[in-house]
Order: C-alpha cells, then sequence, then structure tokens
C-alpha cells in the first residue's frame, strides 16, 4: 500500500500582513517602522534583493537590531535556508527569551528533515512562552511526521501480511488535517518588546 509523502511545515513569507503587529510588539520608533514597511513593501513586491540591501545598511549602524535581524531570517528562508538558521540559531542565543526564532528556527530544520533538532527548537519556543499555540502546532506537525517515519520503519522491518493495524495508523497519521502533497501553513509572529539592555 502506498501513501502520499508527509510534507514538512514550511516558513512563509508574510511580512506585510505580519508588519504592523511585529512594529507595535517592537514599540518601533516612527523611521524605523517606515524602513520596516519600506522593505515589507519590496520584499513583497518581488524586489527581495533590494529589501536585502536595506536590511543589511540598517544592520551595519545598527547590528544588534533584533526587528531586522528577525526581518532578515525571514526573508532568507526560503531562498538561503542555511542563512536563515545561523541568523535564528543567533537570535536564540542573543534572545533566549524569545519564542519566536525558535519556532521559525524549528521550521527550517523540520523542512530540512531535521525533526529532532525541529522538536528541541519548538520544545524551548514552549517553554519560553506556554501560551504560543504557533509552537504547539508545529510541534504536532513534527509528532506527526515523526509518527509516519517510526511507522514506516515498523513496515519495513518486520511487514506483517493481513495485519492492518500499522497500514491504518500510517494512513491515520498522514492525513491529519493535512491534504495530500499540500504543506500547513505555517504563521510567523511578531517579536514581543525588548526590555532595555537586553543582550545584543
Amino acid at each position: 500500500m502506498s501513501f502520499p509523502p508527509f510534507t514538512p511545515p514550511r516558513l512563509r513569507l508574510p511580512l506585510m500582513g505580519l508588519l504592523p503587529l511585529l512594529l507595535a510588539a517592537l514599540g518601533a520608533a516612527p523611521a524605523h517602522a517606515d524602513d520596516a514597511a519600506d522593505i515589507a513593501r519590496l520584499a513583497q513586491s518581488g524586489k527581495g534583493d533590494e529589501a536585502l540591501k536595506r536590511i543589511d545598511a540598517i544592520l551595519s549602524r545598527q547590528p544588534a537590531d533584533v526587528q531586522m535581524r528577525f526581518m532578515k531570517g525571514v526573508m532568507l528562508s526560503e531562498s538561503r535556508p542555511t542563512e536563515a538558521i545561523a541568523i535564528f540559531a543567533r537570535l536564540t542565543r542573543d534572545y533566549p527569551k524569545l519564542p519566536e526564532p525558535y519556532n521559525n528556527l524549528a521550521v527550517l530544520y523540520a523542512a530540512a528533515g531535521q525533526y529532532d533538532k525541529a522538536k528541541a527548537a519548538l520544545d524551548r519556543a514552549i517553554r519560553t512562552s506556554p501560551a504560543y499555540a504557533t509552537a504547539f502546532e508545529n510541534l504536532g506537525d513534527v509528532h506527526a511526521r515523526l509518527a509516519s517515519q517510526a511507522y514506516d520503519k515498523a513496515l519495513q522491518v518486520q511487514p506483517v501480511p493481513g495485519t492492518p493495524a500499522p497500514v491504518a495508523r500510517l494512513a491515520l497519521v498522514r492525513s491529519l488535517g493535512v491534504p495530500a502533497g499540500q504543506a500547513p501553513s505555517v504563521a510567523v509572529a511578531p517579536l514581543p518588546p525588548q526590555k532595555p539592555g537586553a543582550p545584543a
């Protein structure tokens, strides 16, 4: 029996929809809010390279700018995931109390098939913010993928003709709210406000 492959969660780039929440949460100054809005507009209009140049220019003046670092990670997630992983990993070290970088790091790990790392990052996001629903949803997706792999392995190691239980469980796991061939949507939450004197 053949089942459609489970597609891991993917990070999407909803910068325009996310921008008002992100700016409000960070308490961005009006000039900085304008920069972020301009960058988001560039990214949404397909001018990602120009948007990244603007982010890099801001980061050259303000290397500890958590908002710009986060936006850069989001922008690089689709095209340069290795760099995005490095950015989010650094954000988790510099700002360990922010759950969003852990979540985004987990999504990138899951997309690369590194489910144990994804689970660890999501566990950390949830410990940091126990009410972070997006992390719980993504953790459920990772658990479903791990379960799917375990059932696949069970069927490979010891296929038992006439025993539908593992096959039925595998079908159930693979059908958990995800249409075949379609990745679950992953929301990228805004960053919370930074406390004065937070590490850079």
